[in-house]
Formats: structure tokens, sequence, C-alpha cells
């Protein structure tokens, strides 16, 4: 499995990516990786993902090279176990606000794959003011290889929009938070990742983010939108 190629490279400082396809097509996810993406982001909690679709296109990932990270819709242990038999390269758990659902998540990791569970990622999801507010809780649970800050479930805890109008930034206090919860899971030695645009990645890398979670639509729109400029009046 290449979730541990993954947790390998972070842990000597690098960077890495984690691109979604949007489509639920395994041609797709590979031309993605083939492209340079790191790994692919299965979003099973809004896509359309099924057991069998995750087993061939984590398949299929792998044999481009790169890692499937799938997001189940919660946290429920038969649900985690099932995908990592799939063929998850990692798990990406959302709406982690304790230290005792940390510590659940991990346990059904190592349960579900006893053999092997040291070869595949483990990302806790934080989105919540009150995950935030106990982070050093959650910060002190082994087995949670990245700490993943949910700027789109956080912004909708803080009253805002989960994103902001194309182009622009999001609410400053939102920022602020993400920023604050960075810091302390790089004070505390530990990995962190968040969701990024490209506008926002030269901001996050310096404070210490190393998984950026990009969406691929927006290069989509960035392309469709200069191919219709070009062609226009």
């Amino acid at each position: 499995m290449n979730g541990a190629k993954l947790r390998e490279r972070l842990s000597q400082g690098e960077c890495i990516s984690m691109l979604t396809s949007h489509y639920l097509s395994p041609g797709h996810a590979v031309r993605l990786t083939e492209l340079g993406a790191d790994s692919i982001f299965l979003d099973c909690e809004h896509g359309t993902w099924s057991f069998e679709d995750v087993r061939l296109t984590a398949q299929a990932i792998r044999g481009a090279g790169g890692a499937a990270i799938v997001r189940p819709d919660c946290h429920q242990r038969s649900l985690l176990i099932r995908y990592l038999n799939a063929g998850a390269d990692g798990l990406m758990v959302p709406m982690i606000d304790t230290a005792e659902q940390a510590r659940a998540v991990v346990d059904a990791v190592r349960y579900g794959c006893y053999a092997d569970h040291e070869k595949r990622l483990v990302i806790g999801m934080i989105e919540t003011l009150e995950a935030i507010d106990g982070i050093d809780a959650l910060l002190a649970v082994e087995g949670i290889d990245v700490f993943f800050i949910g700027p789109g479930d956080l912004s909708q805890n803080m009253g805002y929009p989960p994103a902001p109008p194309f182009g622009h930034p999001r609410p400053q206090p939102v920022i602020d938070k993400v920023g604050e919860a960075v810091s302390k899971i790089r004070a505390a030695g530990k990995i962190a990742g968040t969701l990024a645009t490209l506008a926002e990645m030269p901001y996050w890398r310096p404070k210490g983010v190393q998984l950026f979670y990009l969406h691929s639509d927006p290069f989509l729109r960035a392309g469709m939108t200069e191919t219709i400029r070009l062609l226009g009046p």
C-alpha cells in the first residue's frame, strides 16, 4: 500500500498533494496521478463512489504510482474497515471532535488491517470550533498521521458559507482559526494538512502545512475561461 510511502515523505518534511477528481472515473484519477498528483481523494461523503468503484480505482491509482485516500461519510467502524479492505491506501475521516473519536478511528484501522495497518495513512479531519478548542487532546492520540483542518465545514461552523465566491479569499476569521490550529499541530510535532487553492498554497506552506488537498475543477474552470476569452469577439 502506498500510504506508507506518503507517511515516509511527510516524516521527512516533504509536502504532498491530494487531488480530487470530482468524477467517478478511474481514468481521470490515473491521469491526475500521471500528471504528478501524489494522491487521489475518493470522496465517499459527498461523492457517488461504491465499494467496487473504490477497489478498482485504488488499484488503477497505485498502478500509476499514486495513492488512493478515501473519505467515508461517518465514523462507523465497519465502514472504515470495509474501505480499507477494498484497497484504500488511507482514510480521511471527517468530523473528529474528540480524542475518544480519534482513538476509535485508529483502533478500527489497526483491527481491520492487523497485518499491515502501518501501510495505511490515517488523516483526521478537524472541522469545528469544538475540535480546535480541544485540539491538544486530539494531538495526544497516537496513530493519526495527519491532522487536517477542513476550512469548508469550519466556515459553516463559524457562520459563514462553506466556500467563498470563485477567486475570492475566505473570511479572515476563518483563515485566522485555521492558522491557530496549524500552529498548534506543528508545535506538537505533528503533520498539518488543509484544503487550499493555488493562490493559497504560498500562504500556508511557510506556516508548516504539508498535506495540500486541491480540487481539480478550478484547473478546468481556468482553462475554459481562457478558451472562451480567446474565442470571444
